[in-house]
């Protein structure tokens, strides 16, 4: 069998991370099929390195772009391959064979106003139509997103679109020792207490509100010390977010650091005194888990999928209401016994989501889909359910 995945997202975040542990863990789990890879240039020779049945394809197209609906099917169709899976919404039109698809979130469809114009808001609607039209399954992240997905799209079976929760990189698992984490404190000028947000700066994040509320906890008695340190690109692209810290009086007490490499983004995770993601939406939401791992309490929100992600093991606070989620940031630090419960339930919890069952599972729905008589992996306990 052949097995063609489009790996051109390979660097990205988000979706990048779900390519990444999904082709990594196939090269473990599987030496028998061959797996082609679209790729970039730039990824080929590590792709090449994974496993002699991985082989990449260099594919320039970009994502978005009428180029790949020609040239990912041209060279599917003639690699012979027996299906293709694309991990994000869009099925090139021209795919003629067996196909799965991932579809994360519909964020698109819910915050349209982030989209730069109507036509971007068109193509999504239509891509992600197309593509659950035409593919043979859809996968999804979380139950949250499978009801977005049934909701945006009624007509889907429920039957036709299976939950395969995200798990934790490896990166973030291994301990980056105390020597690492004193050079990240130096590095950075960590000093006293810090509130952490890890994840890109997109406004459905919330980290305007954040900020605020921020700003009420630093007046709260016994916090006047306590940081904010903000890991995301492309802050400048946001200026609300700039506006609402001078509007906080916290300019001196909020910092941006773009972005860091894993090993320091695993250091950071654990000086932190407590992980804040008070997300609109998530089609998982990976940060507060990552955070867990890393024995940080977490204060997250109470709606989308995060509920289902973090279970009993995080402070869950409404993100429209700065009020809670200032005092949820004032529970988590101050109250050593609330802290004490999270952290263990946080590091139990984290041990429900594995990217080993995780891509087991997806390779039996690959199985399935093409009918093979090929014993499957066992597939993983559905624990996002």
């Amino acid at each position: 069998m052949k097995i063609a995945i489009d790996a051109r997202k390979w660097r990205d975040y988000g979706i990048g991370t779900y390519v990444r542990n999904l082709v990594r863990h196939l090269a473990h789990i599987d030496r028998e099929t061959t797996y082609f890879l679209f790729c970039d240039r730039a990824d080929e020779a590590t792709l090449r390195d994974l496993a002699e049945n991985f082989v990449p394809i260099v594919d320039g197209s970009s994502a978005y772009r009428i180029k790949e609906h020609v040239s990912i099917p041209i060279k599917v169709q003639r690699l012979g391959a027996d299906l293709l899976h694309s991990p994000h919404y869009v099925l090139p039109l021209l795919v003629r064979k067996r196909s799965v698809v991932t579809i994360h979130d519909c964020i698109h469809l819910l915050f349209p106003e982030y989209l730069p114009n109507r036509l971007a808001l068109h193509y999504a609607r239509e891509m992600m139509g197309s593509a659950i039209r035409r593919s043979d399954l859809v996968l999804t992240v979380s139950e949250a997103s499978r009801r977005d997905i049934l909701s945006f799209y009624p007509a889907t079976s429920p039957d036709h679109v299976e939950v395969v929760p995200n798990a934790i990189d490896e990166a973030i698992l291994q301990d980056p020792g105390e020597e690492e984490m004193e050079r990240v404190r130096e590095r950075y000028q960590i000093r006293g207490r810090f509130i952490l947000y890890a994840g890109n700066i997109k406004p459905h994040k919330n980290l305007e509100r954040l900020v605020t509320a921020f700003g009420i906890l630093k007046q709260t008695p016994g916090h006047e010390d306590v940081k904010l340190l903000i890991i995301g690109d492309e802050v400048n692209t946001y200026g609300g977010l700039r506006r609402s810290v001078e509007a906080a009086g916290v300019r001196q007490d909020v910092r941006f650091f773009g972005f860091v490499p894993e090993r320091t983004l695993a250091a950071l995770y654990r000086l932190a005194d407590a992980f804040a993601f008070p997300s609109l939406y998530e089609g998982f939401g990976l940060p507060p888990l990552e955070a867990m791992a890393c024995g940080t309490p977490v204060v997250t929100s109470r709606i989308s999928s995060l509920p289902e992600v973090v279970g009993d093991a995080a402070l869950l606070v409404d993100p429209y209401d700065v009020e809670d989620i200032a005092a949820g940031l004032e529970r988590v630090l101050g109250d050593e016994a609330l802290r004490a419960t999270l952290i263990a339930r946080g590091r139990l919890r984290v041990k429900d989501f594995s990217w080993e069952r995780s891509v087991s599972a997806i390779h039996a729905h690959y199985m399935k889909v093409l009918g093979s008589s090929v014993p499957a992996v066992a597939a993983p306990e559905q624990a996002a359910r």
